[in-house]
């Protein structure tokens, strides 16, 4: 997921169910200057998505499309789903501001993606494994921030937004 505020892109990168979401809809609601670009998937909404809100829910000929014409800034492959951040809502991306979030513990994701009820078991499973390669992943972002409580993980965000903001004027 990625967030453009004020001109400067924010991506935000982290493993299915370290809550992401709800991070990002807690910085839309209390920062009007925080824009969301919405990413692209073919994966079926869950209860309660939007589309254009949540995702852009395209079918697998429209995602390719947009692939075929270089459209994506990233795009992805997961479960036989197609993820991807379509570059025509993102209009600056050379500096982009790293931030990935991180479970407080294999053992809380787990807990996390089990009690969504969203998946089946080898999806959870599919899930964690891929989790753990991407926390390797980890010392490739700028800042790293563990949500093990949600309104301490996103009041370190907002301070990272916020110092970010600060470097930016100088």
């Amino acid at each position: 997921m990625s967030i453009n505020r004020k001109g400067n892109l924010i991506l935000f990168t982290g493993s299915s169910g370290v809550g992401k979401g709800t991070i990002i809809k807690e910085l839309l609601d209390r920062d009007k200057n925080i824009r969301l670009s919405v990413s692209n998937t073919t994966r079926e909404p869950r209860e309660g998505e939007i589309d254009g809100v949540h995702y852009n829910f395209l079918t697998r000929e429209q995602f390719n499309d947009v692939l075929k014409k270089d459209g994506y800034l990233e795009h992805a492959e997961f479960c036989g789903n197609l993820y991807g951040t379509p570059k025509k809502q993102v209009d600056k991306y050379p500096d982009i501001l790293s931030i990935f979030i991180l479970p407080p513990s294999m053992e809380s994701l787990e807990r996390r993606l089990r009690r969504r009820g969203t998946e089946d078991e080898e999806t959870i499973r599919k899930r964690l494994a891929q989790a753990a390669e991407e926390i390797s992943y980890k010392d490739r972002y700028k800042y790293n921030v563990v949500n093990g409580d949600l309104e301490t993980a996103i009041n370190e965000v907002l301070d990272i937004l916020h110092k970010e903001d600060e470097n930016l004027i100088k």
